[in-house]
């Protein structure tokens, strides 16, 4: 069979150590590079605060999910489903089903810009926590979004009035 890329579904937050064990398994087995060539986590770069602070952090795009690139064969197969920590294939039946090329391309396409810019973690409409200046403990609703100034737009209830104001991503947090 040709090599193609599968969906391997895992214990949600142990996609690392699975990738890891799989990649061990696989050269003890001798089917490293010969059948198995590479394993995916998907993450992009999400812009963040913590204690006040902007952080810059890995998010899994598909959490509890790993890609991994192989001929699917009956070795590989038992390789990989009893590899500790994965549950199962992406699979229609029994059988695996390998990912489109055209969707591994979107995929990797994706990666490759979301390294350039990190993604911002508010989206319109999100309820959000004022942490620190003089609305500090109000809580709002996002209106608008700066990335590029890192500013949001907020609408605090203030007086049974909302009130829109302007604050920085390291000034609220989600709710």
């Amino acid at each position: 069979m040709a090599k193609a890329w599968y969906a391997v579904h895992t214990i949600s937050g142990h996609e690392n150590k699975v990738r890891e064990l799989l990649r061990r398994r696989a050269e003890v087995d001798r089917s490293w590079n010969f059948d198995i060539f590479d394993i995916l986590i998907p993450t992009e770069q999400e812009l963040t605060t913590r204690a006040g602070k902007r952080v810059v952090r890995d998010k899994k795009v598909f959490p509890g999910y790993i890609l991994v690139q192989m001929n699917l064969t009956d070795d590989t197969y038992k390789l990989v489903k009893n590899t500790s920590g994965v549950t199962g294939f992406v699979a229609s039946g029994t059988r695996p089903i390998p990912l489109e090329d055209g969707e591994v391309r979107r995929i990797m396409t994706n990666l490759e810009n979301s390294k350039e810019a990190p993604k911002v973690a508010f989206t319109k409409a999100d309820v959000i926590r004022v942490v620190e200046g003089p609305f500090a403990d109000y809580t709002g609703k996002i209106e608008e979004i700066n990335p590029e100034r890192e500013k949001l737009k907020v609408l605090i209830s203030i007086f049974g009035r909302d009130t829109p104001v302007e604050l920085d991503f390291t000034q609220v947090e989600k709710m």
